[in-house]
């Protein structure tokens, strides 16, 4: 059935339903291909027939903003901004108000589950790390968001180039310029960037909003996303090359939208187009807040936001700076053939 007759059948509004396939609740079926996503009738009755459906279903992906999440946690809303700034709390969320600016949302029995394992971060004076923190002016929300993300689209394929199309949603169009050379290649990833449950919605505000949160925005953070992109680009090239005009472009191993947790049946192969612009989605402020992703892990509290470490150099000083002159010197670097 449609996500949207499932969502009515699990008596879900749009937005939880959205988040309640993030987290892994609902298990989706996605087409290779295209097309939209589906559910099987089979996955829907047992999520009806659980004990205490839908109340318990329904509490499993509430959300709740600051002034909420506070009073779940029992501190006051400005310690709440705090922890959340300093990256002890990760957003699963947001929305645009009336005045343009994001507004976060987080899971409910997160917080819950945060509250009872980390007691001490709600009570006395918060730690050196998170004034820290705080005095430098960070905020780990938009990044923490971003790596739960981006972590759990991955964990949903195999395949190379769909797992490169994840990482190259990070870079802006000159950075990934470099990376990938090849127009071609680029509108491949384009064209398989994953789309939330409901496809892309959202006003332009609301769509420029996103567009700037799933980019990078730290330099560890581009140099980190981009050596994933090179490596998971170097497979992908390995494995198969990227259609070019004229070529039957047939979906690879994996789930190439990185929606779902299973993979439908493989549709007609159809011609590439290269000029197929990219769609992105968020939620429209009009309406109720939805999900802008599809779920991961969350970040520690005590160590911080949910960071992306820097591979460790298995030789000596040369590796790290192979790494750096390789990635400087990516345009001019021909690409290996395809086997």
């Amino acid at each position: 059935m449609a996500v949207g007759t499932a969502a009515q059948e699990l008596q879900l509004k749009r937005g939880e339903f959205a988040i309640a396939v993030h987290v892994g609740l609902v298990r989706v079926l996605v087409q290779q291909g295209g097309g939209r996503p589906r559910v099987r009738r089979e996955e829907v009755d047992r999520l009806r027939s659980q004990d205490g459906f839908p109340e318990v279903l329904r509490e499993r992906v509430r959300t709740v903003g600051t002034a909420e999440g506070a009073q779940v946690l029992g501190i006051s809303p400005d310690r709440f901004t705090k922890l959340a700034r300093a990256g002890c709390l990760t957003p699963i969320t947001f929305y645009l108000n009336r005045y343009r600016a994001v507004v976060w949302l987080y899971l409910a029995q997160e917080l819950a589950e945060f509250a009872a394992r980390e007691p001490q971060l709600l009570v006395g004076n918060s730690p050196a790390w998170v004034r820290s923190r705080l005095e430098g002016g960070a905020d780990f929300r938009a990044r923490n968001w971003r790596s739960r993300h981006i972590e759990r689209l991955l964990s949903l394929t195999e395949d190379p180039w769909a797992r490169a199309a994840v990482l190259a949603g990070t870079l802006d169009p000159v950075q990934l310029a470099e990376v990938v050379d090849d127009p071609y290649e680029r509108a491949y990833l384009a064209r398989i960037r994953p789309e939330p449950v409901f496809g892309p919605k959202g006003s332009p505000s609301a769509r420029e909003a996103l567009g700037r949160l799933v980019q990078a925005d730290e330099p560890d953070e581009m140099l980190w996303r981009r050596v994933g992109l090179i490596t998971e680009l170097d497979n992908a090239r390995e494995a198969r090359s990227a259609p070019r005009p004229g070529d039957e472009w047939r979906p690879g191993p994996g789930n190439e939208l990185g929606l779902g947790l299973e993979r439908g049946q493989e549709p007609e192969p159809e011609p590439v187009s290269v000029s197929e612009p990219v769609q992105v989605f968020s939620p429209d402020p009009a309406s109720e807040p939805a999900p802008t992703f599809v779920p991961v892990r969350d970040s520690d509290p005590v160590r911080g936001p949910a960071s992306d470490p820097a591979p460790a150099p298995t030789t000596a000083p040369e590796a790290a700076l192979g790494l750096l002159a390789r990635l400087g010197l990516r345009r001019r670097a021909s690409r290996r053939p395809c086997r």
